[in-house]
């Protein structure tokens, strides 16, 4: 596993750094404005994410959805790959630009939300309600442009215990910081999102604010254990990896140079076979 840190996060993060922090509140002996030897505050060594490949989800634990409606996690598993992130919806700066870039990226991988997978995103923030997260799907939805697509896509509120236990299996982390008013109402997080198979384990993380279509797809074809692939998808997945380090596909040389081999020595073969027939042909009969 492999911890993560972005540049993305950490500026945005540290428009809030003027103010100085209880040591308490951040988990660190140092205050708010100290820094690490790299330069960087010493919080933000808390923001972050972990890898958790293959790790099971707790499916059992409750939400409440943008209606209000008490839910169970799992309710959303079982029948279709997740697409899944971690917000919060009061945000300032950084989460609106992830879900618009999620949406915008599933709005052309060519599957459908709630046909072909579902769209799960959680606000870590346990002051946010059911009225937040039902402004923050509307826009979500507007930017994904599927008619239809609402059943597909879920936003969900919690409590701490739940929130806990959910960033706990993703291996997210983030950090309460203080907002432009000095409020603890702001929070230094990563800028990634994740992938979940049907049954609930973690399956890959694409980190940023924009997610090539190719990568989405991939991730989403390979999160449902290859059951929404295409010959090209099955193409591309053998021509290209995912590299956890880097959060993203990146091409398979070694791969696509095999395989090219394979398809010239085919073609030598072929054209082979094909001059060795026609000059063991018999000869025409003579006219008689």
């Amino acid at each position: 596993m492999r911890v993560r840190r972005f540049s993305v996060f950490i500026l945005a993060a540290s428009i809030w750094s003027a103010t100085t922090l209880p040591a308490q509140q951040l988990g660190d002996s140092r205050p708010l404005g100290s820094t690490a030897q790299n330069g960087l505050p010493q919080y933000l060594k808390g923001a972050g994410f972990v890898e958790r490949l293959n790790q099971p989800l707790p499916l059992n634990i409750p939400f409440v959805d943008a209606t209000g409606k008490q839910v169970e996690l799992g309710s959303y598993f079982h029948k279709r790959p997740i697409a899944l992130a971690l917000v919060y919806f009061k945000c300032l700066g950084l989460c609106p630009l992830v879900l618009h870039g999620m949406a915008s990226a599933l709005a052309h991988v060519g599957f459908v939300a709630g046909k072909d997978y579902d769209v799960v995103v959680v606000s870590f923030d346990p002051m946010d309600g059911p009225q937040d997260a039902s402004e923050a799907k509307k826009a979500f939805l507007a930017d994904l442009g599927q008619p239809g697509a609402s059943g597909g896509v879920h936003f969900l509120t919690g409590k701490e215990p739940s929130i806990t236990a959910l960033t706990q299996a993703t291996g997210f982390h983030y950090v309460r910081i203080p907002g432009p008013d000095g409020k603890m109402d702001q929070f230094a997080h990563a800028s990634v999102i994740m992938f979940a198979t049907s049954d609930g384990r973690m399956s890959e993380y694409l980190s940023g604010v924009e997610y090539p279509e190719r990568d989405v797809r991939l991730a989403l074809v390979n999160a449902s254990h290859l059951k929404i692939a295409s010959a090209k998808d099955l193409f591309l997945l053998y021509c290209c990896s995912y590299v956890p380090s880097s959060g993203r596909y990146t091409v398979a040389v070694l791969r696509v140079l095999g395989f090219a081999a394979m398809v010239t020595l085919i073609g030598i073969l072929l054209g082979f076979y094909l001059l060795t027939r026609k000059k063991r042909s018999p000869p025409n009969a003579a006219a008689g």
